[in-house]
């Protein structure tokens, strides 16, 4: 698991290196320099001009070390220095230094008119504030980055694209650096992972400069990146005596009158990820549905012919998921009611049955703890009020975990994983070709079918989000992101697990 941290963490982690590693201050910004700088040297052919926009601090000095590299490598390198300081840092001014004895063209931008036409084909990095910035960006700098935004020029951002802070944006109303690549030190920005900041920080990759291991453990986070190692450790292998009783019994309970589909994929899905036995609860129009789709399941009858009215007899189940594609009918809402009376199991709620909740939030207090609730932004938003952006969402998400002792599932790009305890898990994960209809619907049935093979309502979360992802970037390596759907999902499932397995086995 990789933890993340806050910009103040990661200044405090650089410290601990300097001193216990040991290694000087100059040092340690000419390692991460050269790491940067192998990642240039791969993706830009050495022919490839280009310009660097350099700020007074340790930002800038990482910004001239790789220009100093990249101008060894035979690239045409131009700097412009943001003339905004009385005087530079000095690790700053000491790769200043460097850069002018390898005959660099050192420019100073004091004001608009210094800043000269650029060629489309040159690549325009910035290195003018990193991560640790603390206030928005206004005056010279800001209009430098206007500028280069404009531009059709491919951007790259050192650490950080300058403007943009490392955690909560909501009162920044500064100019904030366009990158399609950002070369994050270490540790990606929390702010990385919100939708809003896509268009700032592009495409991301983690550059490590071997920080000292010390620190990054004894640094405490609530925040983490799921990794296959999480995963791995989690998985039970499946024993040779076993049976179908081992792997647990579960209830889906999905499914009405032109909805039939979405309790197909959950119980497909369900089954596909190694659960013992399977009932569906469905209204009676969905029968015959349910016994041509998933043959392999068996079936309890709703006394309604369109909806979920009410529940069978829940003793002999392990786990209960319920709510895809069942409406919100007036006797859906009781047979709702009824259900969170009588549950004593692990239980996942989704789709419908978070509509439902979030029309009466009154039921969220009678919810059994650790139950698994996975809305969508939109469900989240009924659920727990309206964020105006993405930090505050995590924080109403952080807080909705702790008060109701739920786990919340808040899919999406970058799905969150909240806990009772505060914790909060990243998944890395899927692709935009998962944005499609019944996607949900299948890590739906995967999470109750980890429930319903006993693992822990945390396991469960964590196992079925991660593979769910998996399965959708497994599709995508062979076709692309447009073709996949839903059912795609599910017929990879068996490929990533004994990828998994296989990985297990070394």
């Amino acid at each position: 698991m990789e933890k993340l941290f806050k910009t103040t963490q990661i200044k405090a982690i650089d410290t601990y290196t300097i001193k216990h590693e040991p290694i000087a201050a100059i040092d340690l910004m000419e390692r991460a320099a050269q790491n940067i700088y192998f990642w240039m040297y791969i993706e830009f052919f050495t022919t490839t001009p280009m310009l660097f926009l350099i700020g007074p601090g340790n930002n800038g000095g990482d910004g001239l070390a790789i220009a100093r590299l990249m101008k060894k490598s035979g690239n045409d390198v131009k700097v412009f220095l943001i003339d905004i300081a009385p005087e530079l840092s000095p690790d700053c001014a000491h790769n200043l230094k460097r850069l002018k004895e390898e005959d660099v063209d050192v420019q100073y931008v004091k004001s608009m008119d210094d800043f000269p036409k650029i060629h489309p084909d040159t690549v325009i990095v910035d290195a003018i504030f990193g991560a640790g910035l603390s206030r928005p960006i206004h005056g010279l700098p800001a209009d430098v980055i206007r500028k280069v935004n404009a531009l059709p020029n491919r951007r790259v951002a050192i650490d950080a694209p300058s403007g943009l802070f490392g955690e909560d944006n909501s009162a920044n109303d500064g100019a904030i650096f366009e990158a399609d690549d950002t070369l994050a030190i270490q540790f990606p920005s929390l702010s990385f992972l919100f939708a809003e900041n896509a268009k700032h920080v592009g495409i991301w990759e983690v550059i490590d400069i071997d920080l000292h291991p010390d620190a990054i453990e004894k640094t405490t986070s609530n925040w983490s990146f799921l990794e296959q190692d999480d995963i791995l450790k989690r998985l039970n292998p499946r024993k040779r005596f076993s049976h179908k009783g081992s792997y647990g019994h579960a209830l889906l309970i999905a499914g009405a009158y032109q909805k039939m589909g979405a309790a197909v994929l959950a119980a497909k899905a369900c089954l596909k990820t190694g659960v013992g036995l399977l009932t569906c609860h469905i209204p009676q129009t969905g029968y015959q549905i349910m016994q041509i789709s998933a043959p392999e399941a068996m079936i309890s009858i709703d006394q309604s012919d369109v909806i979920f009215s009410d529940i069978p007899d829940l003793s002999k189940y392990n786990a209960i998921g319920v709510g895809p594609g069942i409406g919100e009918k007036p006797n859906t809402l009781m047979a709702m009611k009824v259900l969170i009376d009588q549950i004593k199991v692990s239980t996942v709620f989704d789709a419908d049955a978070l509509n439902i909740l979030g029309k009466h939030p009154e039921l969220l207090e009678k919810l059994p703890k650790n139950s698994i609730l996975t809305p969508h932004p939109k469900e989240f938003e009924r659920l727990f009020g309206p964020s105006k952006d993405s930090y505050q969402e995590l924080e109403k998400l952080t807080e909705a975990a702790k008060r109701y002792q739920f786990i919340i599932v808040l899919k999406g790009a970058y799905t969150r994983i909240a806990f009772p305890d505060g914790r909060i898990m990243f998944n890395p994960t899927g692709n935009p070709g998962m944005a499609t209809g019944g996607s949900g619907d299948v890590l739906t049935g995967m999470i109750l079918s980890f429930l319903a093979q006993k693992y822990s309502p945390e396991d469960a979360a964590i196992i079925a989000v991660y593979l769910h992802g998996a399965a959708g970037d497994f599709y995508v390596r062979k076709y692309g992101q447009e073709s996949l759907i839903a059912s795609d999902l599910i017929n990879n499932f068996g490929a990533v697990l004994n990828e998994l397995r296989d990985i297990i086995c070394l």
